[in-house]
């Protein structure tokens, strides 16, 4: 059989024609330092990591949103609450009237310097991008340890009582669901009403949509598959799943994702597999202006198959 790269679909379809259109979305990864070592992290993120943004990365990467203004700012980690420019970066965003996600892993709300973390988010109108792999407690600790369901189902009603996911308040709070086992996400819409039953009914938790994820073949997750011996039977399934209705929506498309100290890539997953952007290996973000970023060629590799199987994934959910 030949490789998983050189799969026709993969190879003739998203391969060969993809493209980066007009930004609207700038990602930041400040570093690999989290409090969590989730099985599915495909950062593989962790307690020991060093890998953090100086204050003065931090500073560039705003002098090049001033004159490169952008609708949205993806702030992601590790947990990206925890290193130091987080907040900086999040009021200078908004100081551009430009719209900050923070991907957070909930847990973080109660870690030591961060007791007002909630209370600075909800005041910066930030949108939280919470992630919660299942509304059952086993799940959730199989995959990101024990006690993290209960620490992430008090920091979901602490975001409720601030206004998060309330009607009116314009505080948007997000979930996100990744797979436990090696298979796709269930269809989104189903899946999004069943949390808001259960978590609205079990804890009287309240939130605004549910993202499912697709489980990257990368990192953490590409050493879980091989050491179960799932690893050719799901590159089978993203293969054989593959949509070509995902292609027109993939975010690489329309987004650009930046490291710790600064250099491009074209997805956060290409970051963690050292995948550089064409042409621009050992450049950075101030490299470049917005406009010379559009129509460029787009890195791909196998595990892009994962973005474009069933209906599709991205940071925001499913793509179809």
């Amino acid at each position: 059989m030949a490789p998983i790269a050189t799969h026709p679909a993969f190879a003739e379809r998203v391969g060969g024609a993809l493209r980066r259109d007009r930004l609207d979305t700038l990602q930041v990864n400040l570093g690999r330092f989290c409090n969590l070592a989730c099985t599915h992290c495909h950062v593989e993120a962790g307690p020991k990591r060093t890998e953090r943004m100086e204050r003065a990365t931090a500073e560039r990467i705003v002098e090049w949103l001033t004159a490169n203004p952008l609708r949205n700012l993806d702030l992601t980690g590790g947990a990206p609450e925890l290193h130091p420019p987080f907040r900086f970066l999040v009021e200078e965003a908004r100081r551009l009237g430009m719209h900050v996600m923070d991907r957070c892993n909930l847990t973080v709300l109660f870690e030591p310097g961060q007791e007002d973390l909630a209370e600075f988010l909800a005041a910066h109108q930030v949108e939280v991008i919470a992630s919660l792999p299942c509304y059952s407690l086993k799940n959730v600790d199989k995959q990101r340890g024990s006690g993290v369901f209960d620490g992430s189902i008090r920091a979901l009603q602490r975001l409720n009582a601030l206004g998060y996911g309330q009607p009116g308040t314009g505080l948007v709070l997000n979930l996100v669901y990744n797979p436990v086992g090696a298979h796709l996400p269930p269809p989104q819409a189903k899946l999004e009403a069943d949390y808001q039953r259960e978590l609205a009914e079990h804890f009287g938790i309240v939130f605004d949509h549910l993202f499912t994820i697709t489980n990257m073949p990368i990192r953490r997750y590409l050493h879980y598959l091989q050491a179960s011996g799932q690893y050719e039977p799901y590159m089978q399934l993203l293969a054989a799943s593959f949509n070509p209705a995902t292609l027109p929506h993939l975010m690489c498309r329309t987004l650009v994702s930046v490291d710790w100290q600064g250099h491009l890539y074209d997805c956060d997953f290409n970051q963690m597999l050292d995948l550089a952007m064409p042409g621009t290996v050992d450049r950075t973000l101030w490299d470049f202006d917005a406009e010379a970023l559009i129509g460029r060629r787009i890195a791909v590799a196998e595990h892009c198959l994962g973005c474009t199987a069933g209906a599709g994934s991205s940071c925001g959910g499913a793509l179809h």
